[in-house]
């Protein structure tokens, strides 16, 4: 299955709560994606590992997403080194993105930051034909790719975005695949610890962002990223 974009998240929900939009978006638009998470977010501070892959994969389907994999990263210990690069490889040549979205490239959680330099390495490396890799599910030898370009969503710590994609027809959808995660956010029967996203004011902020990014570019709701590298356009107009 070759996609065109591929979202990457170090956590399950990392993909919802900052680019889901702009996958909904793109799928309305004919596109195929789909999300691979690094880790399974084993050392979250509610629920277990096992629940937090059902609702990823519930996530998922809510949002007609073409695939989803895990890598099996160990949450909160994965090192930005060969080996954690290594295990990302098969699926960047396995899918084929044209587009790759990651965490962002500074944050609050230190998994996110590690996460997107280690993720942003495994897209350049997938592109050198003498690094072998086969593929996870089937055994082949699999060929080079690398993704045509890369770019790092905004999470908890906000900033000034590159780039805007206008969310606002999707926002109602992006909101119920967050919610598919209900161990994370707020349940008012929990007997599990809070957390910083298990506040009764968590999914405001989540909108309120969404908001503010959407206001960048005089729209309802946007999802803002960072590029890594210059945008070549043939004409500007493309760009208004």
């Amino acid at each position: 299955m070759k996609l065109d974009i591929l979202g990457i998240g170090v956590h399950p929900d990392d993909i919802e709560l900052c680019a889901a939009g702009t996958l909904l978006r793109h799928i309305d638009l004919g596109y195929r994606v789909g999300i691979l998470d690094l880790t399974e977010g084993e050392l979250g501070t509610r629920g277990t590992a096992e629940t937090r892959l059902k609702e990823a994969k519930h996530a998922a389907q809510v949002g007609g997403i073409s695939m989803r994999a895990n890598v099996g990263l160990a949450d909160g210990f994965f090192e930005h080194n060969h080996e954690s690069a290594h295990a990302i490889i098969p699926f960047i040549r396995k899918y084929q993105p044209e587009l790759v979205l990651i965490n962002a490239r500074w944050d609050r959680h230190p998994d996110h930051a590690r996460a997107s330099g280690l993720t942003s390495d495994a897209c350049f490396l997938a592109g050198l034909r003498r690094i072998e890799t086969v593929d996870p599910l089937t055994g082949q030898q699999q060929e080079k790719w690398r993704p045509k370009n890369i770019y790092q969503y905004i999470q908890d710590y906000t900033s000034t975005p590159d780039i805007v994609v206008d969310i606002s027809d999707c926002f109602e959808k992006k909101m119920k695949m967050i919610k598919a995660y209900k161990s994370q956010f707020y349940d008012p029967n929990s007997k599990e610890p809070e957390s910083p996203i298990s506040s009764k004011d968590f999914l405001d902020n989540v909108e309120a962002k969404d908001r503010v990014m959407g206001r960048f570019i005089g729209v309802t709701y946007g999802e803002g990223y960072h590029q890594l590298r210059p945008i070549g356009v043939p004409n500007l107009l493309d760009l208004t």
